[in-house]
């Protein structure tokens, strides 16, 4: 199968993209949202002397309410492919926050309710609890059905590519042959070297066909753009299955590997156990959507009052650099955000200015490029205010990685297989690296020391880790710790 056929076979048709675990959610919970508000309000006048809404009324309040159930499962986490976790796991996800959402919704209505709701308001959110419940658990039950039936009947299928050994390959085969439900179309593998493409070539499993091998795997990803990428080896280089998994990263592929190299994955990567296969996703989702929302608007109201309720102090720092001695007040580098993006880093310069460019290098202790108000400035982190405004714009966040030069992304991708992976989240002002702090000097061993720091942030990136990382950065601060 050429390339151009590969893309003819596997691009999705609009009834397809219909047909998608988080599709087939969204549309199953906005009907039975509706109908389950229809139940209730059919509910209320048999169970209590109560009043009910016209047709109009309860159709404007149904939609209404779909909507918000919708932000509220999405926020959740709920709309995300079912086949990650279990039907136990969703449907104590659907009970929590349903039962959330609706306390919220009776407590905001409760000074302007009716005379019934005001005597007995337990009644009234058990009742309504209950239906919503009971429904959206049904749609989402019916929905994994109709998805499983589907998968087996090969209306739905999900563009695979498979990268190992031959032995392990043939054996992910074999499981997969065996549960059609899972729904995956192999379409072709890559093995590790050229000696295993004579043996793939040679074996039961020829009529598979074969795209190169682990060398030419970033071409044939983007050549090829599978949806998801499955990796079973025997005896695997710890180094080359991270590399592995870091190039499928940047193509945004979707990285399962057979259970019994989890243990590798340890502290690199957050996985969940898919139900019923013998599969593990690496890292399908860093953070929750609520969680991912309330990062963001930190980011944006404490950037924004550090710079407005701080002007006055930053309006002397800024004049301070500027009679300490000749050049700009600002530092400006580029620096390697998410996703590979560059953008201008802002800081108070805190060095020495000099008209030439200068090598890229890092900061030494006592270092003589650093100005005496540098050395201050420096020492107390006072010199990063400005990338508050990198906050602002979106290019940065108050905790993640530290962002990097381009040069040493370039220089340190070359030397370790999975450096990249930092690059999938928002380079921060401060970090679990930033508030570890020791000194250091460039070198290989530095960067992977930095680079477990910076994994273990990835692996367990909370809004809980956020702030608790934020209150140790002010104690650092008042220490005095930086690097002068």
């Amino acid at each position: 199968m050429t390339f151009t056929d590969y893309h003819k076979a596997t691009t999705p048709s609009p009834w397809q993209i219909f047909l998608r675990p988080r599709v087939m959610q969204m549309a199953g919970d906005v009907v039975m949202i509706m109908l389950s508000f229809f139940v209730y309000q059919w509910l209320r006048p048999v169970m209590i002397d109560d009043r009910q809404y016209d047709t109009v009324s309860q159709i404007v309040i149904g939609a209404i309410s779909a909507l918000y159930w919708l932000i509220v499962f999405w926020f959740g986490g709920l709309h995300k492919n079912f086949y990650i976790r279990s039907p136990f796991e969703e449907f104590f996800a659907v009970v929590r926050l349903t039962f959330v959402g609706t306390a919220i919704i009776f407590f905001a209505i409760f000074l302007d309710s009716n005379e019934y709701f005001q005597r007995n308001p337990r009644f009234v959110i058990v009742l309504y609890w209950i239906v919503l419940c009971g429904m959206v658990c049904t749609g989402r039950l019916i929905a994994r059905q109709v998805q499983r039936r589907l998968r087996e009947r090969g209306v739905i299928r999900v563009p695979a590519l498979l990268v190992g050994s031959p032995r392990g390959l043939s054996a992910l085969l074999t499981d997969l042959e065996r549960q059609p439900a899972w729904g995956y179309a192999v379409r072709g593998v890559v093995v590790r070297c050229a000696a295993e493409v004579e043996e793939w070539r040679q074996g039961e499993r020829a009529g598979i066909p074969i795209f190169g091998t682990e060398e030419s795997l970033p071409s044939i990803l983007r050549d090829v753009r599978p949806r998801e990428v499955l990796i079973s080896m025997e005896h695997p280089d710890h180094s080359e299955l991270l590399k592995v998994s870091a190039q499928c990263a940047e193509e945004n592929c979707i990285v399962k590997i057979v259970p019994d190299l989890y243990e590798i994955f340890s502290g690199q990567a957050r996985t969940q156990q898919i139900y019923g296969s013998p599969l593990i996703e690496v890292s399908p989702q860093l953070m929750q959507p609520w969680e991912e929302f309330g990062k963001r608007a930190l980011d944006i109201v404490l950037s924004a009052l550090v710079l407005i309720l701080g002007l006055p102090l930053w309006l002397g720092v800024t004049l301070a650099v500027r009679l300490s001695s000749k050049g700009p007040i600002f530092f400006i580098q580029p620096r390697v955000g998410r996703g590979g993006h560059v953008f201008p880093m802002y800081k108070y310069r805190s060095m020495y200015y000099e008209e030439r460019p200068v090598k890229p290098s890092w900061t030494q202790v006592n270092d003589p490029r650093v100005t005496p108000i540098g050395r201050f400035i420096r020492k107390t982190h006072i010199d990063e205010v400005p990338q508050m405004w990198n906050v602002l714009k979106g290019e940065m966040s108050l905790v993640g990685p530290r962002p990097e030069q381009p040069y040493y992304v370039d220089k340190y991708s070359a030397i370790i297989p999975y450096y990249r992976r930092r690059l999938k989240v928002r380079p921060g002002i401060t970090g679990w690296w930033q508030v570890k702090y020791k000194a250091h000097t460039e070198s290989v061993e530095e960067m992977e020391d930095r680079l477990r720091y910076d994994f273990f942030y990835i692996e367990n990136m909370s809004f809980k880790l956020d702030l608790e990382i934020l209150v140790r950065t002010v104690f650092v601060m008042l220490k005095g710790h930086g690097q002068a």
